[in-house]
């Protein structure tokens, strides 16, 4: 066991709840000033996206803009490798623009009635206004970052950049194994990594970039996020199957019904068991399933290895991540709150 790991074994939520909360204190405020820049409508949706107001531009009564699980990382990985978190406040924006540009984008693929326990963006305003309002946000990132002086921004601004490029081919894969039954695992993992490890390892990476960071540094910052993301999306998917919905906000089962391709469906569609043989018929039935239906597929993915594997797999990635760490951060105190913000996302309940 790492350094990292044995000095970290007992450390409590409460460190990455603080966490958050100060990211959302500084980071909040740049976000608004960016989004207030945008014309009136576009401004609109993303506000009420973001949960700062209601429909009609009153205030909402919750805190809103999500947990801000990346732009913490951003800030943390900034102070992890010698950097002071102030300066790279535009850039922890900027990701956060980038994952709730792709949010709102999402919502509409996946068709996804609710999101923070409201309705999505595109229900509320169309699907065309949303799609727009998520365009607009993503330039928005880039120029948070184009018009910043750190001499970091110019190298952030392009992996970034690359960064979407890549967030996009790991929705269209997503979106293409709905409509194949051969996806493989190594396939699922490869479009996860693209799709969630991406942005949490570029996140990670623009932190070290504003902290003036070396690039053996900076590409160990890239893979720690990159882990952590994949230990994100394994958890998540268990959610997807086995959330609360009082927690999630989303219907029990809401993967099985769609028939998503996620981590631990896969394994168990490929492990070659009579539970998997069960699961792909309900997949390959061409109605919405019932109510028991979706219980037996989420039974049938749990009797397949599905479950197991999945909570095995992202032990197993945060395992690797905290390698990568201890490669670009040598006193294990400075990770403190990198170490807490990558428990908090591969500990929640499932």
């Amino acid at each position: 066991m790492s350094i990292f790991a044995l000095e970290r074994d007992h450390r409590e939520g409460n460190e990455a709840t603080e966490v958050l909360a100060r990211t959302k204190t500084v980071v909040d405020p740049a976000l608004r000033a960016a989004v207030d820049t945008l014309p009136a409508s576009m401004r609109r949706v993303a506000g009420y996206h973001f949960g700062w107001w209601e429909p009609d531009g009153t205030p909402a009564g919750a805190a809103g803009s999500g947990k801000a699980i990346r732009p913490a990382l951003v800030l943390a990985a900034t102070q992890a490798v010698g950097g002071p978190p102030a300066r790279a406040v535009r850039a922890a924006a900027a990701v956060e623009l980038v994952h709730n540009f792709t949010l709102l984008h999402d919502d509409v693929i996946d068709r996804d009635q609710t999101r923070r326990h409201r309705p999505t963006a595109w229900r509320v305003f169309g699907t065309t206004e949303a799609i727009l309002a998520g365009d607009a946000m993503h330039s928005l990132a880039l120029r948070i970052l184009a018009e910043d002086g750190h001499p970091a921004a110019p190298g952030a601004v392009r992996r970034l950049a690359d960064c979407v490029v890549e967030l996009c081919a790991g929705q269209q894969a997503d979106c293409a194994f709905e409509q194949r039954s051969d996806v493989s695992l190594a396939e699922c993992l490869t479009m996860a990594e693209a799709k969630t490890g991406a942005l949490l390892g570029c996140a990670c990476a623009l932190g070290a970039l504003y902290a003036g960071a070396e690039q053996p540094a900076v590409d160990a910052m890239d893979a720690f996020g990159r882990e952590i993301g994949l230990a994100f999306q394994l958890i998540d998917d268990l959610i997807g199957i086995w959330g609360d919905p009082a927690v999630t906000g989303k219907p029990v089962g809401a993967d099985l019904a769609a028939r998503k391709k996620s981590l631990p469906v896969v394994f168990a569609l490929g492990s070659g068991t009579e539970a998997g043989a069960e699961l792909a018929e309900l997949y390959a039935l061409e109605r919405p399933l019932s109510a028991r239906e979706l219980e037996r597929a989420a039974q049938a993915v749990e009797r397949a290895g599905g479950r197991s594997w999945a909570q095995g797999e992202s032990c197993e990635r945060m395992a690797a991540a905290i390698s990568h760490l201890a490669a670009a951060v040598s006193a294990p105190s400075a990770a403190d709150e990198l170490l807490a913000l990558a428990e908090l996302v591969t500990r929640r309940s499932h």
